[in-house]
């Protein structure tokens, strides 16, 4: 029972990991948190679905991956949905973010971020309607992995999936001049812009991958679970209790924040039942808010 548990907690905080990537480098190069957040994932998951339905109806092919629920045209879809939902980040600063920016309020952009949240909400429950959707309608079995635990095909392949998109983000944060730009900028903005570094392309690129990583834990989810309009906002708890947890800029922090999420809502259902889910995640801040603000990996800033 308890190492069930585990392997669900495991797989549910690999995704939470992933999508407070974005949420946590947001806040420490724009310094504001982004409430909206949780929508890209809705609609990282909605534009994979529609680009996969369009692939499986082209090529007359949607069925199942060997014990995966779900086909190729969801493994193609992915990838363009990730950087659809990029876009939808990007265009979101451009027209809402970067021009509240200049008046240096971080009240406003929160606010703004709050509404934008519900708008883009409102718009995927008026094209989508608020049923459920499902990327396939096929029945993942449990599979022995060893030392008495289960698991299912799809945690295995997505919780695969979610360590190799860990591992390029890492690569990207510790390898490339990107990652080392973004660091600088997170650091001080204006000691980088003194030093030849292009924040604007820098911020571009936070939006990018913010929001495609978002997509993937939304994409995620959606399998494992289903696809609805709301499900962003179910994330959203979650997803800044795991960037607050493992200190705000810091990758590995968010997805090591993610993981301890995971498991501990896993561990919070058969203890206090599922209807109190949630309030795991938010116990959880509340206790690294009073004891360690910065986090577990988070630095002190002046």
């Amino acid at each position: 029972m308890i190492g069930q548990i585990l392997v669900d907690g495991v797989t549910s905080g690999a995704m939470i990991g992933l999508g407070a990537i974005g949420l946590t480098l947001v806040y420490a190069i724009l310094r504001f948190a982004n409430f909206a957040h949780g929508e890209f994932a809705s609609w990282g998951a909605y534009f994979t679905l529609l680009i996969a339905t369009a692939l499986a109806a082209a090529f007359g092919t949607g069925a199942p991956i060997g014990p995966l629920s779900f086909g190729w045209p969801v493994l193609m879809a992915l990838p363009l949905g990730m950087v659809l939902t990029g876009g939808l980040a990007l265009a979101l600063d451009r027209v809402l973010f970067r021009p509240l920016r200049r008046h240096g309020a971080e009240i406003v952009l929160v606010i703004a971020s709050f509404g934008a949240s519900l708008s883009l909400r409102a718009a995927l429950e008026f094209i989508f309607t608020d049923r459920p959707q499902y990327f396939s309608h096929g029945i993942a079995i449990a599979l022995p992995i060893g030392l008495g635990l289960r698991a299912t095909a799809d945690q295995i392949g997505l919780l695969g999936a979610a360590i190799v998109l860990m591992g390029v983000m890492h690569a990207v944060m510790t390898r490339t001049r990107l990652g080392r730009a973004m660091r600088a900028t997170s650091e001080n903005p204006d000691l980088a812009r003194l030093a030849g570094i292009d924040v604007a392309a820098v911020v571009r690129a936070t939006w990018l991958i913010g929001g495609a990583l978002a997509a993937a834990a939304g994409v995620f989810l959606g399998i494992t679970v289903q696809i609805r309009p709301d499900m962003g906002f179910d994330l959203l708890l979650p997803l800044f209790a795991a960037a607050i947890l493992g200190g705000i800029g810091s990758v590995p922090g968010a997805l090591l924040g993610g993981l301890i999420i995971g498991l501990a809502e896993a561990l919070a259902v058969p203890l206090v039942g599922a209807q109190y889910r949630a309030a795991v995640s938010f116990v959880i801040l509340l206790a690294v808010l009073l004891v360690r603000p910065r986090g577990l990996f988070g630095v002190g800033r002046e």
